[in-house]
């Protein structure tokens, strides 16, 4: 995609942001590396326009770094600003401003920005001050804008399924032919399987921080030592190296058991079978295919079973793609959605997790400790407890975006703002991801402890979700009463004695008066 392109007689800056750390990128492969200068800038305002987690703002920062010196030692003219560094304007389009004039550059290369608001930002400044841009598109990502938009047009529902088996074909990963490997596209059936707490459980890989990481994370302490999360202790690897490494580590340790148990919860357990890749692949230090490409390997060398590798690539190439198609097809507005007109504020237990529900205790408590939780909790915990409570999605797509180390807005925004909340309407899902406790006692073991009793449907003691569920049902039926995949729902609703109704509904006011 490109707006002017300058000519090649000019110097041109080329600007790498946070989330561009690529060999590959797009401007460093069409950059010069005798004549261009590389601008790279540690700005407080993307730190600050949510209040990120302090670990992925030391995650990004010493990545940041770490690529940087790859850079020099490749030769470019690079300029790097630090966040302490005399002058710092403190937005992007500041320190471009800043950097053209410093280094005589009269016009910038750019790889798209991942992120609407940035890429408006550096538009809108680039057109005020008269200078020429070109903005390449983003290639890492499988599916080009282009590709998305022609295979949406025209198209009634815009399900992933589809889209993923477009994606199975583009690639060729598991498939004999025109045809998946194994005869089926999808084994997602095979993995739901609860945990126990006798398995072998496995460890993502832990880099030790090097000086340049300590630098970091004492910069951060000073900064932003008032942000959510917990810093230390700090074991993200910060390079392509040591993500590969993780890659590996990932695949030969943990992927066999991946798809068994990959919507599974246990006490203690932060990790189960994850991978914990996505905020390297969204970072850059991982390129989405050659993660894929591993896991096919592992199938394909019999190490680990295809139920695994399938469900794995399919939150890659198929979710991870397709939220990113979505993401630009629907911004800007995406993010303000509320198909339900959720009105309620974040509870504070969502900052703090002091909470007598073990499992929003527990997802809560490793999200302030790790700056992640895996895709059932972000789901089926926060994002199901935030919706049938009736949370304003804007608040809770603003609580995902800061807390995770993963969390960039055009894959975070439709994933809470679509599938979590339902705030869509329906264009990610044909029904709302609501569920009662019986869903978390079935997949965790956190109802053992709980404050709560899960069995409890009505009154006090009885868990939450039990009486939110109904009451985020029959407060919404005006919208989701026509939905087919929740008519018989609806008939047990309407089977139940009128003061089994009320009791639920009471309950529920009740809970919704706790918060």
């Amino acid at each position: 995609m490109t707006d002017t392109s300058p000519s090649l007689a000019t110097r041109r800056l080329v600007l790498i942001l946070g989330d561009q750390l690529s060999p590959d990128l797009a401007a460093l492969k069409a950059a010069d590396p005798g004549r261009d200068v590389i601008l790279m800038a540690e700005v407080a305002g993307e730190a600050t326009y949510v209040r990120h987690h302090q670990k992925k703002i030391a995650f990004i920062l010493s990545a940041m770094r770490h690529f940087a010196e790859d850079l020099r030692g490749e030769g470019w003219n690079l300029r790097y600003v630090t966040l302490d560094a005399p002058g710092n304007s403190g937005t992007i389009p500041g320190e471009i401003a800043r950097a053209m004039a410093a280094c005589g550059c009269d016009s910038l290369l750019v790889t798209e920005p991942g992120e609407y608001r940035l890429r408006a930002a550096i538009r809108d400044w680039a057109e005020a001050e008269g200078v020429a841009i070109e903005m390449l598109e983003d290639d890492r990502f499988l599916a080009s804008h282009g590709m998305f938009e022609a295979w949406a047009e025209g198209r009634k529902a815009l399900r992933m399924e589809y889209f993923y088996r477009e994606m199975r074909r583009k690639t060729g990963l598991l498939m004999q032919g025109d045809a998946p490997e194994g005869g089926q596209w999808n084994f997602d059936q095979e993995n739901r399987k609860p945990a126990r707490g006798d398995l072998f459980m496995p460890r993502p890989l832990q880099v030790a921080p090097d000086a340049t990481t300590e630098a970091v994370l004492d910069l951060v302490a000073d900064r932003f030592g008032d942000h959510f999360g917990r810093l230390r202790p700090f074991w993200f690897a910060v390079t392509r190296k040591d993500a590969l490494v993780a890659l590996e580590h990932f695949a030969t340790e943990a992927l066999p058991g991946f798809g068994d148990y990959q919507d599974a919860m246990l006490e203690g357990e932060n990790f189960l079978y994850h991978s914990v890749l996505s905020h390297y692949m969204n970072a850059g230090l991982l390129n989405p295919l050659e993660v894929c490409q591993r896991v096919e390997r592992a199938y394909l060398d019999g190490h680990t079973p295809l139920n695994a590798a399938e469900g794995y690539i399919r939150q890659i190439i198929g979710w991870r793609e397709y939220v990113r198609g979505i993401y630009w097809r629907f911004m800007p507005g995406l993010t303000e959605m509320n198909h339900l007109e959720a009105t309620r504020p974040l509870p504070e237990f969502y900052w703090t997790g002091d909470t007598g529900m073990a499992c929003l205790a527990a997802a809560i408590g490793q999200t302030r400790d790790e700056a992640y939780a895996h895709h059932i909790q972000r789901l089926m915990v926060t994002g199901n407890f935030a919706m049938l409570a009736g949370v304003a999605p804007a608040e809770v797509h603003e609580w995902y975006l800061a807390v995770y180390a993963d969390a960039f807005e055009w894959v975070e925004a439709p994933n809470v703002i679509g599938m979590s909340q339902f705030a869509d309407g329906g264009i990610l899902g044909s029904k709302p991801y609501a569920a009662s406790g019986n869903y978390i006692n079935k997949m965790s073991d956190h109802c053992g402890r709980c404050a709560f009793d899960v069995q409890k449907k009505t009154g006090k003691g009885a868990c939450p979700f039990n009486p939110l569920y109904w009451d985020f049902l029959v407060r919404n039926r005006d919208r989701l009463g026509g939905n087919p995949r929740l008519g018989q729902i609806y008939r047990t609703w309407d089977r139940m004695k009128p003061e089994t109704q009320t009791a639920y509904l009471e309950t529920a006011r009740q809970v919704l008066i706790d918060l």
